[in-house]
């Protein structure tokens, strides 16, 4: 059987109280996942042949994070869930299969529940197949109203709808199903919006197939929590929790250590190899690779960035960064896009580094500037060193060859060449290419005057008087 996927994104989400007024509900990041991507990061292994996500309010936002998994249609009017689904018509009226649909601010539904979902759909021959929980304070929720004998699903009762009777109810629907496809869009096609908020709600097709005595089932969830939506910025946070322990733990039984798995944020596509240790207060995002046995931390922040093995990385901030193995980074080193370090070097506190190139065994020890540039195994970059790559309009490049020395406070004026085996005495400005085995230096002449420190302190002394 076919499945196909849809995705209700279009949603406002006026509670976020967001001062951006085209900022999607769904688009809220946790870990730097937007919410909507965990939904389609949860579908993506049930085999579909196809994902067609609903999008709204903020829906340029939206359509950007999942246009590469998912087809994308426009809800331009918010008349409600079973008109959000009416716009995927024309993608999936006439195929034939099974349509989960399901809403993109659920970022903690599993792949695992969802595949249990279809299973139950396929094995009972249901039309359609309700994803419900049992709640303690179901206050709020919809009830699932059963068939006392055969447990068929007779209705979904909204809570201000209900009996005394029904509201004892604990069994409630989630907003996701299974539906056959053929099935739910004749069902779509007679909706009405008969109601107080004059909607069409896509729970009235459930009571339209039992009224036509079609069958529908329940699957109840295991762990309620999987359902919870976000609305408000506290339940985003709650569920960042969630979302960070599950990470740590599968994390921690593959062979990562955490010294407090409380204070370490890791996003979901992170991979980190066994025996790497990660301190307190480190976090690290995007589509980071991690190898084995590295140090990591305290006070570390890594993003979409590549680590090989045995590093040591300490309280320091690497962006789209590549690193080798068997280096020594930190405290307090900064890179950028584009930046490479290769095996065995030593980049040290306060250096910052910007589309930078180090081949192995580079020395930039710290309190140092590099930016686009390329330097050559074995060289020694001293302390408070500048490349001077930006004129104002332009960014130029600087090259340091192999077993070069830049000595401390030089000022390397790019474009400039320092070949193989050359050195720069400190504190010079460096404005000519440097050939190989040659010295630069630019410094002035020293001038010792006799009785010098005596005439500054008298005439600093005679300006204090005046005043």
């Amino acid at each position: 059987m076919d499945r196909y996927a849809i995705v209700m994104a279009a949603g406002k989400g006026s509670r976020m109280k967001s001062i951006d007024e085209d900022h999607s509900k769904v688009s809220y990041p946790i870990l730097g996942r937007p919410l909507v991507k965990y939904v389609i990061e949860a579908i993506k292994p049930l085999g579909l042949k196809q994902i067609v996500t609903i999008v709204g309010f903020g829906g340029d936002v939206t359509k950007r994070i999942v246009e590469a998994d998912s087809d994308v249609v426009w809800q331009k009017e918010l008349y409600g869930t079973g008109h959000a689904v009416m716009q995927t018509k024309p993608l999936l009226e006439n195929k034939k299969g099974a349509t989960i649909v399901l809403c993109g601010d659920t970022p903690l539904i599993t792949s695992e529940t969802l595949g249990k979902l279809f299973k139950k759909f396929e094995k009972d021959g249901d039309l359609a197949t309700i994803l419900t929980s049992v709640m303690e304070n179901p206050a709020g929720y919809g009830r699932i109203v059963r068939e006392e004998k055969t447990n068929r699903v007779l209705a979904i009762k909204e809570d201000k709808d209900c009996d005394a009777s029904e509201r004892s109810i604990e069994e409630v629907n989630t907003g996701i199903y299974v539906f056959d496809n053929e099935t739910l869009f004749h069902y779509l096609g007679q909706l009405t919006p008969d109601n107080a908020q004059h909607e069409y709600y896509l729970t009235d097709v459930i009571s339209l197939m039992v009224k036509d005595k079609k069958q529908v089932g329940a699957y109840i969830l295991e762990d309620a929590q999987e359902v919870f939506g976000i609305n408000d910025r506290i339940q985003l946070a709650y569920a960042a929790k969630v979302i960070r322990k599950r990470v740590n733990k599968k994390l921690m039984l593959s062979g990562v250590s955490m010294e407090d798995p409380e204070t370490t944020y890791i996003s979901p596509d992170v991979e980190i190899g066994q025996d790497t240790i990660i301190l307190p207060m480190t976090t690290i995002l995007g589509k980071s690779k991690i190898g084995k046995a590295n140090f990591i931390g305290p006070n570390t922040y890594i993003e979409n960035s590549t680590i090989g093995d045995y590093n040591n990385v300490m309280s320091s901030y690497l962006f789209e960064t590549t690193v080798g193995s068997h280096n020594e980074i930190g405290p307090f080193t900064k890179t950028r896009t584009n930046t490479t370090i290769g095996d065995h070097c030593r980049v040290g506190n306060f250096v910052e580094l910007k589309n930078a190139h180090f081949e192995n065994s580079v020395k930039c020890a710290h309190l140092t500037y590099i930016g686009d540039s390329d330097v050559g195994e074995k060289t020694n970059i001293g302390c408070m060193s500048v490349t001077a790559n930006y004129d104002g309009v332009n960014k130029s490049h600087t090259n340091i060859g192999k077993n070069c020395f830049v000595g401390s406070g030089t000022i390397l004026v790019s474009p400039i060449n320092m070949e193989d085996q050359s050195f720069t005495a400190a504190g010079s400005v460096i404005t000519k290419d440097v050939k190989f085995d040659e010295l630069a230096i630019t410094r002035p002449e020293q001038r010792n005057i006799e009785g010098g420190y005596t005439m500054v302190r008298n005439k600093a002394l005679a300006r204090k008087e005046k005043k």
